[in-house]
């Protein structure tokens, strides 16, 4: 049980990370969603390289591609553009639906059955984002809308195909082979649809500088980790901290206002979070007990002596 407390610790890295992202691409980024992409990728992908030190061999040249695709070249331009179309708090909820996504994917692709009170707790928690949602006066561009569905359909394959096969070489390497391939793959398409790359400022290159290292870097390793260690239907549902961190940040730095519908499905989601969490561990401990009640640990044979 200590084992699993750590490592819904670590999941929980890559949602607020991944959370706050919208919030820093909005605030001090300028809107070249390509650019932006490829700047955060792959650095962050050469720097996990020179931790490993390794390059894909056989059939992870085309795996990499793959899963570089998914998880990081389009879905990184998706969610760029959505954070440049949508309000904080709207573009990170949106992608909170991934906690089903995912369970259903693993479902798909490694036959894992989804838990009962991981999926019921995932329809709380989007109940909640639908609440928050649909409590904001903020007028929605349907453009940014279908940017950040379409980056959470693809993040919720490429993430469950990341842990079938990550088995093979290991996290480090395979993130940072991913990375590097999405980043170097954006690069053309940046030059040809965006031209030079963009210019900043000193908070600009702190800020790519955090979407690099933390925000992509720490944040893909500690997710994949945790998919390693955890079923895909919790670490999905910890991914609902995701909008949670957004709205937070919206409104303790953006200054934007929450509505009490938006307080209310605030409330939904952490409840989704954390009610389903509880009660397995609260089974779980009653069957381990119950077990032990039937079966119980045989006593020591008596050694006897003679004189």
């Amino acid at each position: 049980m200590e084992t699993n407390r750590r490592w819904l610790a670590v999941a929980m890295i890559a949602p607020i990370a991944w959370g706050s992202t919208y919030f820093v691409t909005r605030e001090w980024l300028p809107d070249a969603p390509v650019w932006g992409a490829a700047i955060r990728a792959l650095p962050a992908g050469l720097v996990l390289l020179a931790l490993v030190r390794r390059l894909p061999r056989g059939s992870w040249w085309w795996k990499s591609a793959i899963l570089g695709t998914l998880n990081v070249g389009a879905f990184f331009v998706l969610v760029y553009a959505a954070a440049q179309l949508l309000p904080t708090s709207i573009a990170s909820t949106i992608m909170a639906t991934s906690s089903v996504a995912i369970a259903v994917a693993a479902w798909a692709i490694l036959r894992e059955r989804p838990g009962i009170l991981r999926m019921l707790g995932a329809f709380v928690g989007i109940g909640g984002v639908a609440l928050m949602l649909l409590g904001t006066a903020t007028a929605v561009d349907p453009r940014g809308v279908i940017a950040s569905i379409a980056a959470m359909a693809m993040s919720s394959v490429g993430f469950i195909l990341a842990k079938r096969w990550n088995g093979e070489v290991g996290i480090l390497p395979s993130t940072a082979w991913q990375l590097v391939f999405g980043g170097l793959a954006l690069i053309p398409f940046a030059i040809v649809v965006e031209g030079p790359p963009p210019v900043v400022d000193g908070a600009g290159l702190a800020a790519y500088g955090y979407l690099t290292l933390v925000a992509t870097a720490l944040a893909n390793v500690a997710w994949f980790a945790a998919l390693k260690h955890l079923p895909s239907g919790t670490v999905g549902l910890i991914g609902l901290l995701n909008p949670v961190t957004g709205v937070l940040l919206g409104v303790l730095v953006a200054g934007e206002i929450l509505e009490g519908r938006q307080l209310a499905g605030l409330a939904l989601v952490l409840l989704g979070i954390a009610a389903p969490l509880a009660l397995e561990g609260l089974l779980a401990r009653r069957r381990r007990a119950h077990a032990a009640a039937v079966n119980p640990a045989p006593e020591p044979a008596s050694v006897t002596g003679t004189t």
